[in-house]
């Protein structure tokens, strides 16, 4: 076993354009002073980071590590969710979408795949350069828009999804496997990649890719009514990423899972800041240090009821508490009667 390392925080709902939120320098300075020991950066916010700089430059990339060493922090990873999500973009959702791109490219689907299948690839070679042996990313989607079967779905529709879906995105896996990083794949509506089936689905279609890993976040996983616990037992040999976001589920006689279109602050499924929602965290770390799990605790914070800045400044204690340091003997030690194969075979009757 190894204890997670931790609390971490994701920096993107915080990035904005007043101190200290407006600069990578700052927003560390600020995280540090509320207890944090990592920032996952997310690659779009180009006031923390130029990616394609920090992927053709080492000496740009050790400044951003060395501003962020000087608040005292660690990069625990990159994330590229927004360029991920347009590796794979279903028609009916290039006007929603075309907003994570640049403008130059919003109207020309193929010119945006195009794009973010680059972003990607800078963001292999970037985290080399930093060091880091993780990458956070969306899978995007081909068929989510049938993911409730009705009208009904043609055979083979499915794999033919998957199968296109995992011919994007070998190029990148491998160009992640050629520098040394897992790519870790958030689970999560509204990607092809959802939930466990659609994992394995998407692992199958790329012959089992040994870069093609985990990002486990249980909230989603809530809202999905998923059993996250077991979801550990299942995949904890791929999951490489951990986001500490909390959220809870209360369906009523009027609405459930779907949520009737309603905002966030009306739905029965709904995202919260740490400690206020339904994830049973206590079973959650408990489960990822017993496999071994040795990644970050970074805090991913979405609330539609409390204040962000509430949620970083509780969020930091929150997860240092619930890191659990492993222990290195057994607790009976003090009652063994230490190796002895003489007198194993003679227990044993041998």
């Amino acid at each position: 076993m190894k204890t997670i390392k931790g609390p971490g925080i994701f920096l993107a709902q915080f990035a904005g354009d007043a101190a200290p939120f407006n600069n990578l320098k700052n927003i560390c300075e600020w995280a540090a002073g509320l207890g944090f020991k990592g920032v996952q950066i997310p690659t779009w916010v180009s006031s923390f980071i130029d990616l394609q700089k920090a992927a053709e430059s080492k000496t740009y990339a050790d400044e951003i590590k060395g501003i962020v060493n000087a608040a005292g922090l660690e990069i625990t990873e990159l994330s590229t969710h927004l360029q991920g999500q347009l590796v794979a973009v279903h028609p009916a959702y290039n006007e929603l979408f075309d907003g994570f791109a640049p403008a130059q490219y919003h109207g020309n689907a193929a010119a945006r795949t195009e794009w973010a299948v680059q972003q990607l690839k800078y963001a292999a070679k970037a985290s080399q350069n930093l060091g880091l042996k993780a990458h956070a990313s969306f899978s995007g989607a081909l068929l989510w828009q049938t993911v409730y079967p009705w009208p009904q779905r043609p055979s083979g529709l499915v794999e033919t999804g998957f199968k296109e879906l995992a011919k994007r995105w070998l190029p990148i896996l491998n160009e992640f496997d050629a520098n040394g990083v897992d790519l870790c794949y958030e689970i999560h509506p509204g990607e092809d990649l959802h939930d466990g089936i659609s994992y394995e689905r998407f692992l199958e279609a790329t012959g089992n890719h040994s870069r093609a890993c985990l990002l486990y976040d249980p909230s989603h996983f809530v809202l999905q009514c998923l059993d996250y616990l077991e979801y550990i037992d299942i995949y904890h040999e791929r999951i490489r990423m951990f986001h500490v976001k909390d959220a809870e589920f209360n369906p009523t006689g009027r609405s459930g899972v779907y949520g009737g279109y309603q905002g966030w602050i009306d739905r029965p499924g709904r995202f919260r800041s740490l400690g206020d929602g339904q994830v049973d965290f206590k079973a959650v770390f408990s489960k990822l240090t017993q496999y071994g799990f040795d990644g970050w605790a970074v805090m991913e914070w979405e609330c539609c009821i409390k204040h962000p800045e509430d949620g970083a400044r509780e969020g930091a204690p929150f997860i240092k508490d619930h890191i659990i340091r492993v222990t290195e003997k057994a607790f009976d030690d003090f009652a063994g009667t230490g190796p002895n194969e003489a007198l194993n075979r003679k227990i044993l009757g041998l």
